[in-house]
Order: structure tokens, then sequence, then C-alpha cells
């Protein structure tokens, strides 16, 4: 395991330290060598872009949910069974 430290720019002087397995390591250092970036900066913009993009990810869902229920609420659904025996026909699925 390596131990990358990197700076807290919100609060000067503070260290974090983030544990990464080897073959993670070598990733970023890859990353950052492609992006012209030093390690830190490399990683903060690769978490950045994670957490942005599993935030969208997360609030789909929770829409997709909500479409779901309100479907359900306002009798716009089908038995299952009539869905199952269509995807069956469509697509070949012995039953």
């Amino acid at each position: 395991m390596f131990d990358i430290a990197f700076r807290n720019h919100y609060a000067e002087g503070v260290m974090d330290v983030v544990t990464l397995k080897p073959e993670r390591k070598a990733q970023l250092d890859d990353y950052a060598q492609r992006h012209g970036q030093d390690v830190n900066d490399a990683l903060d913009e690769a978490l950045a872009a994670y957490l942005e993009w599993e935030q969208a990810d997360y609030q789909d869902a929770l829409e997709g949910i909500r479409r779901g229920y309100e479907d359900v609420k306002a009798g716009r659904t089908r038995p299952a069974a009539e869905f199952l025996a269509e995807m069956r026909r469509k697509y070949a699925i012995p039953g």
C-alpha cells in the first residue's frame, strides 16, 4: 500500500492521507502523467469527476423511482405476467 498525502486547499496546513493499492497508485501515476498534472491534482480531478457523476446518477435513480411511484398511484401499470410474456415473445425467451 502507498500513502499519498495531499493538501486540503480549504484549510491550509491540514494534511489528509489516502491509502491506495499499488495498482491504483500506478493508474493514478499514469493518469497524472497523461494529463500533465502532479498526482495530487490528478487525484482531486478524478475524484471530483467521479463524485459529480455519482451524484447525477443518484438523482436520476431517485427521479426514476418517483416517476414509477407516480405511475403506480395513477394506475398506469400492467400485470407482471403480461409484461414477462411480452418479453419472452419479443426476445424468444423460452417460458
